[in-house]
């Protein structure tokens, strides 16, 4: 989808603008919080576990940014979708990248280049500094909201 017709469904859509502005900066967030962790994570395995934990915090850096940017990803091809159908893609997303983290770390449970501790520090520290910036940028976001009364 290119950037002009995702700014035609904002323009038509109300919820769609809402829905891009936060993907916006949610996306700004992570980025700017989760890369520079994610190399400190790298540097201190590198130093305690050598080759091994470089590779194993690199992997899990990796696997931890992508399903971090995939959900924002879904926001953004949600965006000019009935809000129903965004809960279910976002769901939906959510169960599909729990299954494939699932494959992908049962498939590198036997690569002994990976140092497995460093894998898993990393990562959970990646998706939990990724949660958190995006959950700050939300909350800061100026969304506007209906309150029945």
């Amino acid at each position: 989808m290119s950037e002009t017709e995702t700014s035609t469904e904002a323009q038509e859509n109300p919820h769609a603008k809402v829905v891009l502005q936060a993907a916006r900066a949610m996306t700004r967030a992570s980025l700017l919080i989760t890369p520079p962790a994610v190399a400190l994570c790298i540097v201190l395995f590198s130093i305690l576990y050598g080759l091994h934990g470089f590779l194993g915090s690199l992997v899990g850096g990796v696997l931890a940014l992508l399903a971090s940017l995939s959900t924002l990803g879904l926001m953004r091809f949600s965006a000019g979708q009935d809000p129903m159908f965004v809960m279910v893609i976002a769901l939906g997303g959510y169960v599909v990248k729990i299954v494939v983290l699932f494959a992908a770390l049962s498939l590198l449970k036997g690569v002994t280049a990976l140092h497995a501790l460093s894998l898993g520090i990393t990562m959970v520290v990646a998706i939990l500094l990724a949660a958190a910036a995006e959950f700050v940028a939300f909350r800061k976001t100026k969304i506007p909201t209906i309150i029945p009364s």
